[in-house]
Protein backbone atom coordinates (compact mmCIF):
# COMPACT_ATOMS: atom_id res chain seq x y z
CA UNK A 1 0.00 0.00 0.00
CA UNK A 2 1.50 3.78 -1.07
CA UNK A 3 1.65 5.82 2.13
CA UNK A 4 1.54 8.62 0.20
CA UNK A 5 -2.14 10.07 -0.88
CA UNK A 6 -1.25 10.38 -4.62
CA UNK A 7 -4.27 12.76 -4.85
CA UNK A 8 -2.54 15.08 -3.14
CA UNK A 9 0.73 14.81 -5.08
CA UNK A 10 -1.52 14.97 -7.82
CA UNK A 11 -3.24 18.16 -7.53
CA UNK A 12 0.15 19.81 -6.45
CA UNK A 13 1.53 18.43 -9.79
CA UNK A 14 -1.96 19.74 -11.67
CA UNK A 15 -1.70 23.37 -10.50
CA UNK A 16 2.22 23.90 -11.65
CA UNK A 17 2.14 21.71 -15.08
CA UNK A 18 -0.79 24.27 -15.72
CA UNK A 19 1.30 27.02 -14.30
CA UNK A 20 3.92 26.41 -16.70
CA UNK A 21 1.49 26.02 -19.64
CA UNK A 22 -0.38 29.57 -18.98
CA UNK A 23 2.75 30.76 -19.11
CA UNK A 24 3.76 29.28 -22.38
CA UNK A 25 1.22 29.04 -24.36
CA UNK A 26 0.83 32.35 -27.13
CA UNK A 27 -2.21 34.71 -25.89
CA UNK A 28 -2.18 36.89 -28.18
CA UNK A 29 -3.88 34.70 -30.66
CA UNK A 30 -6.23 32.71 -28.25
CA UNK A 31 -9.53 33.66 -27.25
CA UNK A 32 -9.95 35.83 -23.78
CA UNK A 33 -10.70 32.67 -21.25
CA UNK A 34 -6.98 31.27 -22.43
CA UNK A 35 -5.54 33.69 -19.76
CA UNK A 36 -6.28 35.42 -17.16
CA UNK A 37 -10.01 37.10 -16.80
CA UNK A 38 -8.72 40.20 -16.35
CA UNK A 39 -6.16 40.86 -19.07
CA UNK A 40 -8.46 40.84 -22.03
CA UNK A 41 -7.53 40.11 -25.94
CA UNK A 42 -6.59 41.49 -28.15
CA UNK A 43 -4.17 43.36 -26.58
CA UNK A 44 -4.19 42.07 -22.69
CA UNK A 45 -3.59 44.61 -20.58
CA UNK A 46 -4.48 44.45 -17.22
CA UNK A 47 -7.73 45.68 -16.52
CA UNK A 48 -8.20 45.87 -12.74
CA UNK A 49 -12.25 46.54 -12.91
CA UNK A 50 -12.85 43.52 -15.32
CA UNK A 51 -14.60 40.50 -12.71
CA UNK A 52 -14.78 36.97 -13.38
CA UNK A 53 -12.18 33.74 -13.67
CA UNK A 54 -10.91 31.37 -15.76
CA UNK A 55 -8.39 27.95 -15.48
CA UNK A 56 -5.77 30.35 -15.08
CA UNK A 57 -6.83 31.89 -12.57
CA UNK A 58 -7.49 28.24 -11.18
CA UNK A 59 -3.10 27.64 -11.09
CA UNK A 60 -1.87 29.71 -7.93
CA UNK A 61 -4.75 29.07 -5.11
CA UNK A 62 -4.80 25.16 -6.43
CA UNK A 63 -1.46 25.61 -5.43
CA UNK A 64 -1.70 27.48 -1.99
CA UNK A 65 -4.36 24.54 -1.22
CA UNK A 66 -1.80 22.03 -1.68
CA UNK A 67 0.76 23.43 0.49
CA UNK A 68 -2.15 23.62 3.03
CA UNK A 69 -3.08 20.35 2.44
CA UNK A 70 0.39 19.20 2.73
CA UNK A 71 0.92 21.00 6.45
CA UNK A 72 -0.93 17.55 8.03
CA UNK A 73 2.10 15.61 6.61
CA UNK A 74 4.74 17.16 7.53
CA UNK A 75 3.99 19.99 10.39
CA UNK A 76 1.96 17.15 12.44
CA UNK A 77 4.07 14.40 11.93
CA UNK A 78 6.57 15.66 12.99
CA UNK A 79 5.18 16.82 16.30
CA UNK A 80 3.76 13.16 16.54
CA UNK A 81 7.33 12.62 16.86
CA UNK A 82 8.28 14.69 19.69
CA UNK A 83 9.18 17.60 17.97
CA UNK A 84 8.87 20.64 20.11
CA UNK A 85 6.57 23.55 18.56
CA UNK A 86 9.84 25.95 18.92
CA UNK A 87 11.45 23.45 16.79
CA UNK A 88 8.53 23.69 14.36
CA UNK A 89 8.46 26.73 14.62
CA UNK A 90 12.14 27.20 13.46
CA UNK A 91 11.87 24.84 10.69
CA UNK A 92 9.19 27.08 9.42
CA UNK A 93 10.67 30.29 9.45
CA UNK A 94 13.88 28.46 7.87
CA UNK A 95 11.91 27.39 4.80
CA UNK A 96 10.10 30.84 4.24
CA UNK A 97 13.66 32.33 4.22
CA UNK A 98 15.01 29.42 1.90
CA UNK A 99 11.83 29.86 -0.45
CA UNK A 100 12.45 33.89 -0.29
CA UNK A 101 15.95 33.16 -1.63
CA UNK A 102 15.08 31.29 -4.19
CA UNK A 103 12.31 34.21 -5.33
CA UNK A 104 15.20 36.05 -5.13
CA UNK A 105 17.76 33.92 -6.86
CA UNK A 106 16.09 32.64 -9.87
CA UNK A 107 14.31 36.14 -10.81
CA UNK A 108 17.90 37.51 -11.08
CA UNK A 109 18.77 34.57 -13.93
CA UNK A 110 16.04 34.96 -16.07
CA UNK A 111 17.69 35.55 -19.39
CA UNK A 112 15.57 38.18 -19.80
CA UNK A 113 16.98 39.93 -16.76
CA UNK A 114 20.22 39.44 -17.80
CA UNK A 115 20.36 41.02 -21.42
CA UNK A 116 18.11 42.49 -23.41
CA UNK A 117 17.91 41.17 -26.60
CA UNK A 118 18.99 37.49 -24.65
CA UNK A 119 22.53 36.95 -25.51
CA UNK A 120 24.78 33.30 -25.05
CA UNK A 121 25.79 34.77 -21.66
CA UNK A 122 22.77 35.18 -20.79
CA UNK A 123 21.45 31.62 -21.60
CA UNK A 124 25.15 30.38 -19.64
CA UNK A 125 24.04 32.14 -16.77
CA UNK A 126 20.69 30.95 -16.59
CA UNK A 127 22.03 27.23 -16.92
CA UNK A 128 24.39 27.75 -14.06
CA UNK A 129 21.53 28.94 -11.90
CA UNK A 130 20.11 25.91 -12.36
CA UNK A 131 22.66 24.02 -11.58
CA UNK A 132 23.69 25.35 -8.57
CA UNK A 133 20.07 24.80 -7.00
CA UNK A 134 20.79 20.91 -6.82
CA UNK A 135 23.39 21.37 -4.51
CA UNK A 136 21.43 24.59 -2.79
CA UNK A 137 17.78 22.42 -2.18
CA UNK A 138 18.37 18.40 -2.44
CA UNK A 139 20.37 16.32 -0.50
CA UNK A 140 23.84 14.96 -2.83
CA UNK A 141 22.52 11.61 -2.81
CA UNK A 142 26.33 9.89 -1.29
CA UNK A 143 27.06 8.63 1.90
CA UNK A 144 28.86 11.40 3.70
CA UNK A 145 28.73 12.91 7.44
CA UNK A 146 26.21 15.63 8.28
CA UNK A 147 28.86 18.27 8.32
CA UNK A 148 29.86 17.55 4.27
CA UNK A 149 26.07 17.85 3.69
CA UNK A 150 25.81 21.26 5.77
CA UNK A 151 28.92 22.54 3.61
CA UNK A 152 27.84 21.54 0.01
CA UNK A 153 24.94 22.97 1.30
CA UNK A 154 26.14 26.38 2.58
CA UNK A 155 28.58 26.54 -0.26
CA UNK A 156 26.35 26.72 -2.98
CA UNK A 157 24.24 29.52 -1.20
CA UNK A 158 27.70 31.40 -0.90
CA UNK A 159 27.86 30.80 -4.62
CA UNK A 160 24.72 32.09 -5.26
CA UNK A 161 25.73 34.85 -3.86
CA UNK A 162 28.81 35.79 -5.33
CA UNK A 163 26.78 35.40 -8.68
CA UNK A 164 24.18 38.19 -7.56
CA UNK A 165 26.79 40.19 -6.90
CA UNK A 166 28.95 39.98 -9.18
CA UNK A 167 26.63 39.60 -11.97
CA UNK A 168 25.74 42.81 -14.37
CA UNK A 169 21.78 42.79 -15.69
CA UNK A 170 19.86 44.09 -18.75
CA UNK A 171 19.37 48.22 -19.06
CA UNK A 172 22.04 48.69 -16.22
CA UNK A 173 20.28 47.23 -13.58
CA UNK A 174 21.95 45.68 -10.15
CA UNK A 175 20.98 43.44 -7.65
CA UNK A 176 18.30 44.02 -6.11
CA UNK A 177 15.86 42.56 -3.19
CA UNK A 178 13.16 44.19 -4.24
CA UNK A 179 13.30 42.23 -7.54
CA UNK A 180 11.68 38.45 -6.88
CA UNK A 181 9.50 35.97 -8.39
CA UNK A 182 6.78 37.18 -6.86
CA UNK A 183 4.85 33.33 -6.59
CA UNK A 184 7.21 32.07 -5.15
CA UNK A 185 7.57 34.35 -2.21
CA UNK A 186 4.60 34.84 -1.46
CA UNK A 187 4.35 30.81 -0.78
CA UNK A 188 7.16 31.42 1.06
CA UNK A 189 5.45 33.82 3.51
CA UNK A 190 2.45 31.51 3.66
CA UNK A 191 5.08 28.85 3.90
CA UNK A 192 6.37 31.30 7.57
CA UNK A 193 2.52 32.24 8.14
CA UNK A 194 0.43 29.16 7.31
CA UNK A 195 2.69 27.14 9.00
CA UNK A 196 3.07 28.76 12.45
CA UNK A 197 -0.98 29.20 12.42
CA UNK A 198 -1.08 25.39 11.83
CA UNK A 199 1.75 24.45 14.64
CA UNK A 200 -0.19 26.51 17.21
CA UNK A 201 -4.24 25.38 16.39
CA UNK A 202 -2.94 21.34 14.92
CA UNK A 203 -5.62 20.43 17.40
CA UNK A 204 -7.69 23.22 17.26
CA UNK A 205 -9.65 23.01 13.68
CA UNK A 206 -12.40 25.92 14.99
CA UNK A 207 -9.46 28.37 16.36
CA UNK A 208 -7.78 27.91 13.14
CA UNK A 209 -11.04 29.27 11.51
CA UNK A 210 -11.26 31.66 14.06
CA UNK A 211 -8.10 33.30 13.39
CA UNK A 212 -9.15 33.52 9.41
CA UNK A 213 -12.43 35.99 10.61
CA UNK A 214 -10.03 37.99 12.60
CA UNK A 215 -7.99 38.68 9.64
CA UNK A 216 -10.83 38.91 7.45
CA UNK A 217 -11.94 41.97 9.95
CA UNK A 218 -8.20 43.44 9.72
CA UNK A 219 -8.19 43.02 6.17
CA UNK A 220 -11.26 44.81 6.20
CA UNK A 221 -10.89 47.20 8.87
CA UNK A 222 -7.63 48.19 7.25
CA UNK A 223 -10.15 50.74 4.39
CA UNK A 224 -10.61 53.02 7.14
CA UNK A 225 -7.73 55.77 6.62
CA UNK A 226 -5.53 56.48 10.54
CA UNK A 227 -7.12 53.32 11.89
CA UNK A 228 -5.07 51.44 13.74
CA UNK A 229 -5.66 48.25 11.47
CA UNK A 230 -4.68 50.20 8.92
CA UNK A 231 -1.35 51.08 10.23
CA UNK A 232 -1.17 47.32 11.01
CA UNK A 233 -1.46 46.59 7.59
CA UNK A 234 0.87 48.73 5.86
CA UNK A 235 3.60 47.96 8.62
CA UNK A 236 6.65 45.62 7.49
CA UNK A 237 10.04 45.76 8.70
CA UNK A 238 11.25 44.07 5.70
CA UNK A 239 9.39 44.93 2.72
CA UNK A 240 11.33 43.20 -0.33
CA UNK A 241 9.78 40.15 1.60
CA UNK A 242 6.70 41.06 3.69
CA UNK A 243 3.22 42.59 3.58
CA UNK A 244 0.71 42.14 5.80
CA UNK A 245 -1.65 42.08 2.52
CA UNK A 246 0.09 38.68 1.38
CA UNK A 247 -1.26 36.99 4.55
CA UNK A 248 -4.95 36.99 2.67
CA UNK A 249 -3.79 33.87 1.03
CA UNK A 250 -4.19 31.86 4.33
CA UNK A 251 -8.20 32.17 3.16
CA UNK A 252 -6.74 29.19 0.99
CA UNK A 253 -4.24 27.87 2.79
CA UNK A 254 -5.87 26.94 5.77
CA UNK A 255 -9.00 25.64 3.97
CA UNK A 256 -6.51 23.01 2.38
CA UNK A 257 -5.00 22.07 5.61
CA UNK A 258 -8.37 20.94 7.03
CA UNK A 259 -8.47 18.96 3.31
CA UNK A 260 -4.79 17.27 4.51
CA UNK A 261 -6.59 16.53 8.01
CA UNK A 262 -9.63 14.74 6.09
CA UNK A 263 -6.76 12.55 3.95
CA UNK A 264 -4.94 12.05 6.98
CA UNK A 265 -7.63 10.53 8.73
CA UNK A 266 -8.49 8.50 5.86
CA UNK A 267 -5.14 7.52 5.46
CA UNK A 268 -5.22 6.21 8.82
CA UNK A 269 -7.81 4.56 9.43
CA UNK A 270 -9.58 2.74 6.23
CA UNK A 271 -7.13 3.19 3.40
CA UNK A 272 -6.89 -0.66 3.01
CA UNK A 273 -10.16 -0.44 1.16
CA UNK A 274 -8.90 0.80 -1.71
CA UNK A 275 -7.18 -2.82 -2.84
CA UNK A 276 -10.31 -4.06 -4.10
CA UNK A 277 -12.51 -0.94 -5.87
CA UNK A 278 -14.49 -3.61 -8.36
CA UNK A 279 -16.12 -5.31 -5.27
CA UNK A 280 -16.54 -1.73 -3.31
CA UNK A 281 -20.33 -0.57 -2.42
CA UNK A 282 -19.28 2.81 -3.71
CA UNK A 283 -18.25 2.43 -7.16
CA UNK A 284 -21.42 3.89 -8.86
CA UNK A 285 -21.26 6.77 -6.31
CA UNK A 286 -17.74 7.40 -7.32
CA UNK A 287 -18.57 7.55 -11.03
CA UNK A 288 -20.91 10.48 -10.35
CA UNK A 289 -19.36 12.28 -7.84
CA UNK A 290 -16.73 12.62 -10.24
CA UNK A 291 -18.62 13.66 -12.96
CA UNK A 292 -20.70 16.31 -10.78
CA UNK A 293 -17.02 17.60 -9.59
CA UNK A 294 -16.12 18.07 -13.14
CA UNK A 295 -19.27 20.00 -14.28
CA UNK A 296 -19.60 22.06 -11.43
CA UNK A 297 -15.93 23.57 -11.68
CA UNK A 298 -16.09 23.78 -15.78
CA UNK A 299 -19.44 25.24 -15.07
CA UNK A 300 -18.60 28.05 -12.65
CA UNK A 301 -15.85 29.24 -14.47
CA UNK A 302 -18.03 29.58 -17.37
CA UNK A 303 -21.01 31.15 -15.85
CA UNK A 304 -18.37 33.96 -13.87
CA UNK A 305 -16.32 34.34 -16.71
CA UNK A 306 -19.53 35.17 -19.07
CA UNK A 307 -21.04 36.87 -15.78
CA UNK A 308 -23.93 34.79 -16.07
CA UNK A 309 -24.25 34.94 -12.30
CA UNK A 310 -27.80 34.14 -11.43
CA UNK A 311 -28.01 30.98 -13.54
CA UNK A 312 -24.73 30.30 -12.10
CA UNK A 313 -25.96 30.68 -9.02
CA UNK A 314 -29.26 28.46 -9.78
CA UNK A 315 -27.53 25.60 -11.45
CA UNK A 316 -24.33 25.29 -8.84
CA UNK A 317 -26.81 24.57 -5.91
CA UNK A 318 -28.52 22.33 -7.82
CA UNK A 319 -25.60 20.53 -8.76
CA UNK A 320 -24.78 20.30 -5.32
CA UNK A 321 -27.79 19.49 -4.05
CA UNK A 322 -28.04 16.30 -6.41
CA UNK A 323 -23.97 15.86 -4.97
CA UNK A 324 -25.44 15.83 -1.74
CA UNK A 325 -28.19 13.02 -2.90
CA UNK A 326 -25.43 11.05 -4.11
CA UNK A 327 -24.08 9.56 -0.72
CA UNK A 328 -26.20 6.95 1.47
CA UNK A 329 -27.04 8.49 5.08
CA UNK A 330 -24.24 6.50 6.68
CA UNK A 331 -20.57 5.98 4.58
CA UNK A 332 -17.55 5.02 5.78
CA UNK A 333 -14.01 4.71 4.45
CA UNK A 334 -13.18 6.58 1.16
CA UNK A 335 -16.66 7.66 0.95
CA UNK A 336 -16.48 9.49 4.45
CA UNK A 337 -13.35 11.25 2.68
CA UNK A 338 -15.60 12.48 -0.34
CA UNK A 339 -17.91 13.24 1.92
CA UNK A 340 -16.31 15.46 3.70
CA UNK A 341 -14.52 16.85 0.95
CA UNK A 342 -17.71 17.93 -1.15
CA UNK A 343 -19.48 19.38 1.80
CA UNK A 344 -16.09 21.68 2.39
CA UNK A 345 -16.32 22.30 -1.11
CA UNK A 346 -20.09 23.12 -1.30
CA UNK A 347 -20.10 25.51 1.65
CA UNK A 348 -16.71 27.23 0.53
CA UNK A 349 -17.85 27.51 -2.98
CA UNK A 350 -21.63 28.84 -1.94
CA UNK A 351 -19.89 31.38 0.72
CA UNK A 352 -17.93 32.81 -2.33
CA UNK A 353 -20.73 32.84 -4.74
CA UNK A 354 -22.63 34.81 -1.94
CA UNK A 355 -19.40 37.08 -1.44
CA UNK A 356 -19.59 37.69 -5.48
CA UNK A 357 -21.48 41.48 -5.83
CA UNK A 358 -19.01 42.75 -2.98
CA UNK A 359 -15.77 44.11 -4.02
CA UNK A 360 -17.44 44.45 -7.55
CA UNK A 361 -17.45 40.78 -8.27
CA UNK A 362 -14.74 38.30 -8.39
CA UNK A 363 -10.94 39.32 -9.30
CA UNK A 364 -7.60 37.60 -8.90
CA UNK A 365 -5.74 40.57 -8.69
CA UNK A 366 -7.03 42.86 -6.92
CA UNK A 367 -8.19 39.56 -5.26
CA UNK A 368 -12.05 39.31 -3.41
CA UNK A 369 -13.19 37.86 -0.81
CA UNK A 370 -15.38 35.81 -3.73
CA UNK A 371 -12.19 34.88 -5.05
CA UNK A 372 -10.72 32.89 -2.00
CA UNK A 373 -13.64 31.21 -1.40
CA UNK A 374 -14.28 30.61 -4.70
CA UNK A 375 -11.19 28.75 -5.62
CA UNK A 376 -11.66 27.30 -2.18
CA UNK A 377 -14.07 25.76 -2.80
CA UNK A 378 -13.28 24.30 -6.10
CA UNK A 379 -10.06 22.81 -5.12
CA UNK A 380 -11.86 20.88 -2.15
CA UNK A 381 -14.06 19.61 -5.55
CA UNK A 382 -10.29 19.15 -7.63
CA UNK A 383 -9.10 17.29 -4.66
CA UNK A 384 -12.55 14.75 -4.56
CA UNK A 385 -11.87 13.86 -8.23
CA UNK A 386 -8.22 13.01 -7.81
CA UNK A 387 -8.81 10.94 -4.76
CA UNK A 388 -11.26 8.91 -6.65
CA UNK A 389 -9.33 9.01 -9.81
CA UNK A 390 -5.43 7.95 -7.67
CA UNK A 391 -6.53 7.10 -4.44
CA UNK A 392 -9.31 4.69 -5.77
CA UNK A 393 -9.78 3.33 -9.03
CA UNK A 394 -6.04 3.48 -9.01
CA UNK A 395 -5.21 5.06 -11.88
CA UNK A 396 -1.56 5.03 -11.64
CA UNK A 397 -0.05 4.97 -15.61
CA UNK A 398 -2.21 7.67 -16.73
CA UNK A 399 -1.52 9.74 -13.63
CA UNK A 400 2.11 9.21 -12.80
CA UNK A 401 3.28 12.61 -15.08
CA UNK A 402 0.88 14.50 -12.21
CA UNK A 403 2.11 12.58 -9.24
CA UNK A 404 5.65 12.89 -10.13
CA UNK A 405 5.55 16.66 -11.04
CA UNK A 406 3.76 16.96 -7.78
CA UNK A 407 6.56 15.64 -6.18
CA UNK A 408 9.37 17.85 -7.30
CA UNK A 409 7.34 20.93 -8.34
CA UNK A 410 10.41 23.38 -7.43
CA UNK A 411 12.04 22.38 -10.55
CA UNK A 412 8.73 22.20 -12.64
CA UNK A 413 8.68 26.05 -12.12
CA UNK A 414 11.92 26.62 -13.28
CA UNK A 415 12.98 23.95 -15.88
CA UNK A 416 11.81 26.00 -18.61
CA UNK A 417 13.40 29.02 -18.07
CA UNK A 418 16.42 27.98 -16.92
CA UNK A 419 17.31 24.99 -18.35
CA UNK A 420 14.76 23.93 -21.71
CA UNK A 421 14.62 27.43 -23.61
CA UNK A 422 18.71 28.65 -22.95
CA UNK A 423 19.32 25.67 -24.22
CA UNK A 424 16.80 26.00 -27.42
CA UNK A 425 18.38 29.48 -27.77
CA UNK A 426 21.73 27.63 -27.79
CA UNK A 427 20.76 25.17 -30.49
CA UNK A 428 19.27 27.97 -32.26
CA UNK A 429 15.92 25.85 -32.32
CA UNK A 430 13.95 28.59 -30.50
CA UNK A 431 13.86 31.00 -33.33
CA UNK A 432 11.28 27.83 -34.64
CA UNK A 433 8.59 28.71 -31.78
CA UNK A 434 7.45 31.71 -34.49
CA UNK A 435 5.99 29.61 -36.78
CA UNK A 436 2.98 28.83 -33.63
CA UNK A 437 2.08 32.38 -33.40
CA UNK A 438 0.17 32.12 -36.70
CA UNK A 439 -3.15 31.13 -34.84
CA UNK A 440 -4.81 29.57 -31.75
CA UNK A 441 -4.03 26.18 -32.29
CA UNK A 442 -0.59 26.77 -33.11
CA UNK A 443 -0.56 28.91 -29.95
CA UNK A 444 -2.18 26.04 -27.61
CA UNK A 445 0.22 23.96 -29.22
CA UNK A 446 3.58 25.83 -28.26
CA UNK A 447 2.35 25.70 -24.81
CA UNK A 448 1.61 22.15 -24.29
CA UNK A 449 4.98 21.12 -26.26
CA UNK A 450 7.39 23.20 -23.54
CA UNK A 451 5.20 21.81 -20.46
CA UNK A 452 5.71 18.78 -22.08
CA UNK A 453 9.55 19.16 -22.18
CA UNK A 454 9.16 20.42 -18.54
CA UNK A 455 7.42 17.55 -17.49
CA UNK A 456 9.38 15.38 -19.41
CA UNK A 457 12.38 17.02 -17.23
CA UNK A 458 10.93 17.33 -14.13
CA UNK A 459 10.03 13.54 -13.88
CA UNK A 460 13.47 12.08 -14.96
CA UNK A 461 15.04 13.94 -11.91
CA UNK A 462 12.16 12.55 -9.59
CA UNK A 463 13.02 8.86 -11.07
CA UNK A 464 16.56 9.56 -10.21
CA UNK A 465 15.13 10.77 -6.71
CA UNK A 466 16.78 13.90 -7.07
CA UNK A 467 14.47 16.08 -5.37
CA UNK A 468 14.25 19.89 -4.16
CA UNK A 469 13.30 20.70 -0.53
CA UNK A 470 13.54 23.56 1.73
Amino acid sequence: MNNRALALDALRGYAIITMVLSATIVTHVLPGWMSHAQTPPPDHVFNPLLPGVTWVDLVFPFFLFAMGAAFPFSIRKRAEKGDSKLKLVYEAVKRGIQLTFFAIFIQHFYPYMLSSPQDMRAWLLAILCFAVLFPMFMRIPLKMPDWAHISIKVGAYIVAAIMLATTSYADGKTFSLFSSNIIILLLANMAIFGSILYIFTMHNRWMRLGILILLMAMILGSTVDSSWTQSVFNYTPLPWMYRFDYLKYLFIVIPGSIAGEYLAEWMKAFQKETDDYATSPYRKISIMLMILSVIIIIGNLYGLYTRNLVVNLVVTVLLLLTGKCVFPHKVDGIALLWKKLFNAGAYLLLLGLCFEPFQDGIKKDPTTFSYFFVTSGLAFLALLFLSIVCDYFRCVKSTRFLVMSGQNPMIAYVVGDLLIMPLANILGIASLLSYFQQNAWLGFLQGVILTSLAVLVTMFFTKIKWFWRT
